[in-house]
This record gives C-alpha cells, sequence and structure tokens, in this order.
C-alpha cells in the first residue's frame, strides 16, 4: 500500500483549541485530498526547528522563520506551503540548497491586498478616521473643518507593479486617476491595460497623490522609503504599505508625519511586529493603522487552502505546482530523488 503523504502545519494557524484561525473549512479541507495525513505542530516557535519538521513530506507554514538549520540533516521535506506572498522569513537559498520547493498563493491575496489598498486611499481621501471620531466625541459642528479630497486626476503611484500592484491599477481604474508606476523588473506593455506609466523612483515620489508600496522585501528594498524619498514626496501626499514594514525607515516617517512633510499615511505593516505600545504612529491623528491584518478575509484564507491544496496535488502527481518560487530547484537531483520517494512509495 502507498504509504500516506505526510503534512505538518505551524502552529500560529490555528487558535487554541486547535480551529483554523479564518472562517471557512480551513484544515478540513485536506480531507477531501486522497492518501493524506496532516497534523499541527504542538508547539510554536518563531524559527521551525528540525525537530518539528521531522517525518513530513510537506509543511504549511504562516510566520515562523526558516533557516538552513531548520533543513538540516532532513533527507524527506519536500516542499514548504506559505499562506501569502511574502517570504522575507524565509531564507530561500537554503530551502533550494537542501532540495525543498517554496510555494507561495500569489491568487489567494492579489485581489484581497488590492482592495486593502484601495481603503486606505477611499478612507484618507475622505478623512473617514476623523469624521469618525468627530461624531463619536460629540463634535459634529466641527465638520466643515476636515474636507475630503477628491480623486478624479489625482496621481495613483505604485511601487513594485506586479501581482499586486497590478490588481491595485486595475480596482482603481474607474476612479479615474492617473496611473504611474516604478518596477524595474515590469515592461511598459505588460500594464497597458490599466493604463500605468512606467517612471523612474524618483518621478513616482514626486507626482504620486497617494503612493503604494507593493514590492517584497529583501536586500534591495531595506528602508527603500526613507528620510530622502520621503522628503522628495508632496506635502499633500499620502503614503500606503501593505507591503513589509521594513520597506519604510519607521523612524523617518514618523517625522515625515510629525512635520507634515506628507500629509497622511495608511500603515498595515510595521518594522516591529507586533509594534511596541510606545510607537508614536499610535498617537497620531493623520495616519490610519492595522495590525498587519487589513487583507484577512474570510476570502483569502479559503483562497490560500485551495491554492495549496491544488499545489499538494500536483506535488503528488509528479508536475510542477503553480506558485512555485524557487522555480531552480525542480531539477535538482536532491528534490527529484525526494520527489520519487514520494511517488513510488
Amino acid at each position: 500500500m502507498k504509504r500516506p503523504t505526510r503534512i505538518g502545519i505551524t502552529n500560529d494557524a490555528v487558535d487554541e483549541e486547535g480551529n483554523f484561525i479564518a472562517p471557512g473549512p480551513g484544515l478540513t479541507l485536506l480531507d477531501t485530498i486522497p492518501g493524506v495525513e496532516y497534523e499541527v505542530f504542538p508547539e510554536m516557535h518563531p524559527e521551525v526547528t528540525p525537530q518539528q519538521i521531522d517525518g513530513y513530506d510537506m509543511v504549511c507554514s504562516l510566520t515562523p522563520k526558516w533557516t538552513a538549520k531548520a533543513l538540516k540533516g532532513n533527507d524527506r521535506l519536500l516542499s514548504v506551503h506559505r499562506f501569502g506572498v511574502g517570504y522575507d522569513m524565509i531564507e530561500v537559498p537554503a530551502l533550494t540548497e537542501a532540495g525543498v520547493a517554496l510555494c507561495i498563493t500569489r491568487d489567494a491575496v492579489r485581489r484581497p491586498v488590492a482592495a486593502a489598498i484601495l481603503a486606505f486611499i477611499l478612507a484618507l481621501s475622505t478623512r473617514m478616521l476623523t469624521k469618525d471620531r468627530l461624531i463619536r466625541e460629540g463634535r459634529w459642528a466641527e465638520r466643515a473643518r476636515h474636507h475630503g479630497i477628491g480623486l478624479v486626476d489625482r496621481t495613483l503611484g505604485v511601487i513594485g507593479v506586479g501581482n499586486i500592484g497590478h490588481e491595485v491599477f486595475k480596482l482603481a481604474l474607474p476612479l479615474d486617476m492617473q496611473h504611474i508606476g516604478c518596477d524595474p523588473y515590469i515592461t511598459q506593455k505588460s500594464v497597458s491595460d490599466v493604463n500605468v506609466e512606467l517612471v523612474d523612483m524618483d518621478t513616482v515620489l514626486k507626482e504620486s497623490d497617494f503612493l503604494a508600496i507593493c514590492c517584497p522585501l529583501n536586500e534591495e528594498t531595506h528602508h527603500l522609503i526613507g528620510e530622502p524619498e520621503l522628503r522628495k514626496m508632496k506635502p499633500s501626499s499620502f503614503l500606503i504599505n501593505m507591503a513589509r514594514g521594513p520597506i519604510v525607515d519607521e523612524q523617518a516617517l514618523v517625522r515625515a508625519l510629525s512635520e507634515n512633510w506628507i500629509q497622511g499615511a495608511g500603515i498595515d505593516v510595521f518594522e516591529e511586529e507586533p509594534t511596541p505600545a510606545t510607537n508614536p504612529l499610535l498617537r497620531m491623528d493623520n495616519v490610519i493603522l492595522a495590525p498587519h491584518s487589513l487583507a484577512w478575509l474570510d476570502q483569502t484564507f479559503t483562497g490560500q487552502w485551495n491554492s495549496i491544496l491544488a499545489q499538494i496535488g500536483a506535488l503528488q502527481r509528479g508536475t510542477i505546482p503553480a506558485g512555485l518560487l524557487n522555480t531552480e530547484v525542480w531539477d535538482s537531483p536532491l528534490f527529484q530523488r525526494k520527489l520519487h520517494l514520494l511517488l513510488d512509495s
């Protein structure tokens, strides 16, 4: 009898009672795949340990770090499936060297994250948070002092016009804004359907009324937005970060907001998470904040599970899964040996 495919799930994906943290079928979707056994790691560690992943063919992971140390001596693990698209917590070269595929769920997060960015744009432009406070605090008479900002012909700029950035422009088309983007890996033709003009970094900083960050965090993008960049932005502009906190120098952002280099910001990600109660951003009226979860929708998690299920099924059939990030691993002898052990057992 063919042995089952053993799948582990990191502990942060479930609550105290072992239920998946989001609405919907969650873990029970794995029951629909023939020949699968799964279990949740009994403990949560900031960094995955060799003991946790021992004996598994695949692991579904949310927030823990993955390093070469975790993979040392492991000759069975075939793949890691991350809920989401960010992989700054994963040492991708270490996985590749160990013959482990890394799969992400691009399709599942594209629309929810783009919609969250649009929500920030609409909330900031209408002064929604300020007006909510006015009415709760009995300050109705002050409403005329807090007028909003129309979006027609304003400039929407995006840094990183790939998967999510492209979707932001798609959702924004009915707003009749001007679209500019900065991305060295994207061609002008690939964004022609959403009326984007590709420009350099300086131009997107200087001309954007709303600037959304949609690029991944890596060595090149760490503190990509610091004091020099923030000073280039319009005093009337807004910065939106739904990507990763360290892409923005948070201390410089605090100064920019407090000294009116920019008008405001929408921030879902922070340099330190959870962000400490002493973070000055928490006391500012010109910024809307969320705890790295604005795109956590029921459809987000259902979509992620469906993507991961499709990836598991593809690997069980010996075919390349959608969302494979380190594509070079597929032809490595170590990965192929483990794949064939799974297929032939």
